[in-house]
């Protein structure tokens, strides 16, 4: 059993593939490391979430822990077929201590936990062991098994990261560009996907994008929900798509498709769209009322996880630049931790009411608006209502930076990034 997964673990010398060092993430995590909480990498299959764990498995090495302290398991890989329950994964670790010796701490990185039945056993028996000190990292596609029931599987014993697809600092950095807006229009026109930077053309990253939202399909939806209509499920999927950055409902969703003669009803485009949101390909923001500081149930937003899945499968005739861009500064504020809402006062519609504890501050996003006066007065209109303390932002793609108005400022979008 250890020879078979020597190959993936860095014992005895032994490098493994890093990929494009993503240090925002590795960061973040080891400043929350050295302690006997559960680390859990949570994201869309193929947004990085292996590499991430490589790396921060690297970086413990560099800091001079044994290469034999470090034990990688990835249920992904066909080595690790047989690990199939937590009990499995029991006698996997008795057999690495038996043979690897190691001496001290021991540091645990599973990888897509969720394909071991009752994997929380394991995790939970060994994060608390007092009588010999581990610290676990644990990674998963699923947010309904690694988010929504993680506080009952965990005990609360544990931190969550989301790891998404390259941000725009980081494509500049892979692709060894300039921060301006030449390039940020160019990263709008792309998908962030790792892999795809492994791919010469985009015929070839076409079909890697389709078989991405695929597989997450088949294997994160419709073998695990039972979805009897897959050709229902792609639809909605290709519809939120189309529709990101828009106000829309359940009720709007279900009249369309049933305009179509389709035969469906609300409940089922209900659940078909939670799980979409569940295996990370979309994300929701709801309406928040300023005044009365609560969440409004009924209409929502719908953004997309990667831009790839517009850009290379279902480019949509309604579908504009703004909307590309909304959907982008959407997933950066989301990158940096932000609980984000679309925030709703009297008439007007505040784009993002982003929150972070005490933290609140609101964003409002528009292509550009220095060749059209209207367009100016009515993307100001709601951040000028506002009559409390938080910090107002503009994000537009124009050439120059307008000046501070009455506290608004206005960002490029690249300079979200800077936002504490």
């Amino acid at each position: 059993m250890i020879d078979n997964i020597r190959k993936y673990n860095l014992w005895d010398g032994r490098t493994s593939d890093l990929g494009f060092l993503r240090t925002e993430y590795t960061n973040r995590i080891s400043l929350i490391a050295g302690n006997n909480l559960v680390k859990v990498l949570i994201g869309q299959r193929r947004a990085g979430k292996s590499y991430v764990l490589r790396q921060i498995a690297n970086k413990l090495v560099k800091q001079g822990v044994s290469p034999r302290n470090i034990l990688y398991v990835n249920k992904e890989y066909l080595e690790y077929g047989d690990i199939l329950t937590a009990e499995d994964l029991q006698e996997l670790f008795d057999e690495y201590k038996r043979i690897l010796k190691p001496k001290g701490k021991i540091y645990l990185f599973l990888d897509e936990i969720q394909l071991v039945k009752d994997w929380e056993r394991f995790v939970n028996s060994h994060s608390q062991d007092f009588a010999e000190e581990q610290e676990i990292f644990i990674s998963g596609s699923s947010s309904d098994l690694l988010s929504s029931e993680l506080a009952s599987l965990l005990s609360g014993r544990y931190v969550e990261f989301e790891i998404l697809p390259y941000s725009f600092a980081e494509y500049t950095d892979l692709q060894q560009l300039p921060k301006d807006k030449s390039s940020y229009l160019q990263f709008l026109q792309q998908g962030m996907l790792p892999e795809l930077f492994h791919l010469s053309n985009d015929e070839m990253k076409r079909h890697y994008v389709s078989s991405v939202k695929d597989t997450i399909m088949l294997r994160d939806i419709v073998r695990r929900y039972n979805v009897k209509d897959t050709q229902l499920l792609e639809d909605i999927f290709r519809y939120l798509v189309n529709n990101a950055g828009r106000m829309i409902s359940i009720s709007n969703i279900t009249n369309y498709f049933k305009s179509l003669g389709r035969k469906t009803n609300y409940e089922t485009v209900s659940s078909y769209v939670d799980y979409l949101c569940k295996a990370f390909l979309i994300h929701k923001a709801e309406r928040y009322n300023v005044a009365g500081k609560e969440i409004l149930n009924g209409n929502c937003k719908y953004y997309s996880n990667d831009l790839a899945y517009y850009n290379y499968l279902y480019r949509g005739f309604a579908y504009g630049l703004g909307n590309l861009l909304e959907n982008a500064v959407y997933i950066e504020l989301r990158r940096k931790g932000w609980q984000l809402y679309v925030g709703v006062q009297g008439q007007n519609e505040i784009d993002f009411v982003a929150t972070m504890s005490d933290e609140k501050v609101y964003f409002q996003v528009s292509w550009q608006i220095a060749s059209n006066r209207e367009t100016a007065q009515r993307e100001y209109a709601p951040l000028l209502a506002l009559n409390d303390h938080y910090r107002k932002i503009l994000v537009t793609l124009d050439d120059y930076r307008f000046p501070s108005n009455n506290g608004i400022e206005h960002l490029f979008p690249w300079e979200i990034n800077s936002i504490k």
